[in-house]
């Protein structure tokens, strides 16, 4: 993956802010395996044209299903990983090994001494597939017949345990579970850690999947998804009259990240500069939003305050946007009283389908690469704006735009909100 060229990295943000000097922290790896690509160059190609990655499953169960798509991974990961350490991880944590792997090799593979090095890694749902298959292997075949695996490959810590295995990190390894913000609230506690001095670097993301009729029936159920099963492409479509809920997906996300100093010994300039994060809760409801926006604008506005920023700074928002009718316009609300009219808006959900505990991590991977191409992915399937947008969205088209700092927001079931701030290097 080609890196933005640049001299030297500076020791303070772009914006300033309490991340200056040797706190500074740096984004200098990316991994990703999602449903439009294997790993991040194709994945970014892809939500750059515009593709969707959502299709019609063909499973026998998704018959019987009230809905029948969902977004599954463009490349399998035991095409990736070898056949007998994958037959020993859930599919869960054999995604969270594809991204990590990538976002490892990315970044240089980091000389860095073990009890430096951390890693955070969480799954909204965790190893559903094994939990879900033990328990028809247990009811069919007897005890017996039980993978003596089950518990190591179902535990919710399993992606961040099989990750931090693979790096061989002994400073932390921690396992967020916090919804559709676990990605991106492992990147925020990965910047504590550096910031706080108990590691250089720290390998942070999400990973997630899930696709099984369970959760599907679950989701279905609450009236959360998407039933337009004749037009799955255009299924997920944030911020459109005609959104009837999200899609499910799969895919991971991780991202190395690393102290300015320590990234400068070994002669890493990195992508962009993790400038902040902010962490507050709803105190509203199980699994709807607060509808005044309060508590995401909060996390935006601690956010902005964490590295330095104004509002007036942020250029760009890659927003949770899920394609629910009440989630996309609340979210929009809390933008425009956090950061005002100005930024322009994208929801690439609406091309990978909502990968839940991967979301965060995959967004902000997306915003760091609009920060260093100066480029916006499209937002598709915005034929026909609902009449309460209030902010400027990138719809169906990619946009050219100078990005200088950017926020990337995530929010899941329980009121958790978290956002990230970003500036270019």
């Amino acid at each position: 993956m080609t890196e933005r060229p640049s001299a030297e990295v500076s020791a303070t943000p772009a914006l300033g802010g309490p991340g200056a000097g040797d706190n500074e922290v740096l984004v200098t790896g990316l991994g990703a395996t999602t449903p439009l690509g294997g790993d991040v160059t194709s994945t970014w190609e892809a939500m750059l044209a515009g593709r969707s990655g959502v299709r019609q499953l063909s499973e026998e169960w998704a018959a019987e299903m009230p809905v029948r798509i969902a977004a599954r991974l463009a490349v399998e990961p035991t095409e990736v990983i070898e056949r007998v350490k994958a037959r020993r991880m859930d599919r869960v944590q054999q995604v969270a090994v594809v991204a990590a792997r990538e976002a490892w090799a990315d970044a240089g593979s980091p000389d860095v001494e073990p009890e430096r090095l951390a890693v955070v890694v969480g799954s909204g749902i965790g190893g559903a597939l094994t939990l879900l298959g033990q328990w028809d292997v247990l009811r069919e075949k007897g005890p017996r017949r039980v993978s003596p695996l089950t518990v190591p490959m179902l535990m919710p810590n399993g992606p961040a345990a099989v990750v931090g295995l693979e790096v061989g990190a002994k400073a932390a390894v921690r396992a967020p579970v916090s919804a559709c913000a676990t990605g991106a609230e492992a990147l925020a506690i990965g910047l504590e850690l550096i910031r706080s001095g108990k590691a250089d670097v720290v390998l942070a993301g999400g990973a997630e999947a899930c696709i099984h009729p369970l959760p599907m029936a679950g989701f279905a159920a609450m009236r959360a998804m998407s039933t337009r099963n004749d037009e799955p492409e255009r299924a997920s479509r944030p911020f459109d009259k005609g959104r009837d809920g999200f899609v499910l997906g799969e895919g991971g996300g991780m991202v190395v990240l690393e102290r300015a100093s320590h990234a400068r010994a070994r002669g890493r300039t990195g992508y962009a500069v993790l400038a902040g994060a902010g962490i507050t809760a709803d105190g509203y409801d199980i699994v709807q939003p607060d509808p005044s926006g309060t508590g995401q604008a909060r996390a935006v506005a601690e956010a902005l305050a964490d590295g330095g920023l104004t509002g007036a700074d942020i250029q760009h928002v890659n927003g949770h946007s899920t394609s629910t009718p009440a989630g996309d316009m609340g979210e929009l609300l809390a933008l425009r009283t956090a950061i005002g009219d100005h930024p322009v808006v994208t929801a690439t959900k609406s091309m990978t389908g909502h990968l839940l505990g991967a979301a965060g991590a995959v967004e902000a991977i997306a915003t760091v690469l609009s920060i260093r191409d100066g480029i916006v992915p499209p937002t598709i399937n915005l034929e026909d704006p609902d009449d309460a947008v209030c902010l400027d969205i990138a719809a169906n088209t990619a946009r050219k735009m100078n990005i200088t700092a950017a926020i990337n927001d995530s929010f899941g079931f329980g009121g958790h909100n978290v956002a990230l701030a970003f500036t270019a290097l």
